[in-house]
């Protein structure tokens, strides 16, 4: 696989205002859980957190941050988020919602049509809150769509622009199925959905998500783009599989990532200590502090807006049906007494996996720096292990 298949959507899918979750040692036998399962699975690496009561009460890394080697992981070191990115995205779009900046019905064309002129007019009808719920028509990555992507110019100017210039790209073209009605996992929708986040606020997506997210809410590993510093092994390296099913490391600097301007549809990374710190805000609903939305802002957020529809052929620990909000799917699992906010994230070389639910107060956090089946079973596996056993 290579990184014009970079996302494929699966729904598995603080004390005081100001304050970092609090963090506990980590419990001494988590490993015992993840090894086992990074093993069998021929994993390099994987991590897991869960988080309750804003408390991170266990946290744990096993393998190596390559193949076969003596580079050991740890709790510290920063995984890729893939598309769990989205909810952060999501986040910022309610921050200028309630800074009076944009609407939810805020339309394509409202935001950007100064800049980007002859938009489609059915395109430039579609709203904020229908691109971040997948209902805006645009469709999944097409190979029209990746080819947009994986351009000449898609390292080319600041990111802003970027993202203008995917617009205008597509700007001909009018929804496929009619806006708000139907769910297409869209990244293109996501990347306009940052567009008009960005014109709004007057500053760019990645600055805001550094300044209003990453910041507040002290998540001192976050940052965006390849988890390693180019030249150094210091974070899990991603890895493609090819179509011999060999696998090859992809340590750094453009490679090791999508194209930049696609940042709001998936490509933050953190560590797995502090993306349950992300979980924890998110299940306590924001209440907790910091204040990076009001309680409602994010009850809207996590509310769903449509129905995913049946899938015919899910992959490996994808289920059948559910829900999707902004940012977030909404799943009810077998395993789980009602449905919660779940999300997985692959840029094709890593993987991670997301839950939160908000009826216990807990979140669930897993990660590997390898992509497809085998990590995406192997997370599927930790996910449930590690619900189970702290969310009684």
């Amino acid at each position: 696989m290579n990184r014009r298949s970079w996302l494929k959507f699966s729904l598995a899918a603080l004390a005081s205002p100001g304050a970092a979750l609090a963090r506990t040692q980590p419990a001494p036998r988590l490993e015992d859980v993840l090894e086992p399962l990074r093993a069998k699975h021929g994993l390099p690496a994987l991590a897991g957190a869960i988080v309750r009561k804003g408390q991170i009460v266990a946290a744990s890394a096993v393998g190596a941050r390559l193949l076969n080697s003596d580079r050991k992981v740890t709790v510290n070191d920063r995984f890729h988020l893939g598309s769990d990115t989205k909810a952060m995205t999501a986040t910022l779009g309610g921050m200028a919602v309630e800074a009076g900046k944009l609407r939810w019905d805020s339309t394509i064309g409202d935001v950007l049509g100064a800049k980007v002129t002859g938009i489609d007019p059915k395109l430039a009808a579609v709203t904020l809150e229908q691109l971040l719920s997948h209902t805006g028509g645009i469709p999944s990555d097409t190979d029209e769509i990746l080819n947009l992507y994986f351009t000449g110019d898609a390292f080319k100017s600041d990111l802003p622009t970027q993202r203008l210039r995917l617009l205008n790209a597509w700007k001909n073209h009018a929804p496929a199925t009619k806006p708000g009605a139907e769910f297409h996992y869209a990244n293109l929708g996501y990347v306009i959905a940052g567009a008009m986040i960005e014109t709004a606020l007057g500053v760019s997506w990645e600055e805001l998500m550094i300044n209003r997210i990453f910041t507040p809410l002290r998540l001192s590993t976050a940052g965006i783009g390849p988890q390693a510093t180019t030249g150094k092994y210091d974070a899990p390296i991603g890895y493609q599989i090819g179509d011999d099913g060999a696998a090859t490391p992809v340590p750094w600097a453009a490679p090791a990532d999508v194209p930049p301007a696609l940042g709001p549809a998936g490509a933050a990374h953190m560590s797995v200590v502090d993306f349950a710190s992300w979980a924890g805000w998110n299940a306590g609903g924001g209440k907790r502090g910091p204040a990076l939305v009001k309680p409602e802002t994010l009850e809207r957020i996590h509310r769903a807006h449509v129905s995913t529809g049946k899938l015919a052929n899910p992959r490996p620990g994808t289920p059948q049906e559910g829900e999707y909000a902004l940012g977030w799917g909404l799943v009810k699992f077998d395993w789980t007494p009602t449905a919660v906010l779940t999300h997985n994230g692959s840029n094709s070389m890593n993987f991670a996996k997301i839950l939160v639910d908000r009826d216990k107060d807990l979140g669930v956090v897993v990660l590997t720096n390898f992509p497809e089946k085998q990590a995406e079973a192997a997370a599927s596996e930790a996910q449930e292990t590690l619900y189970k056993r702290y969310s009684s």
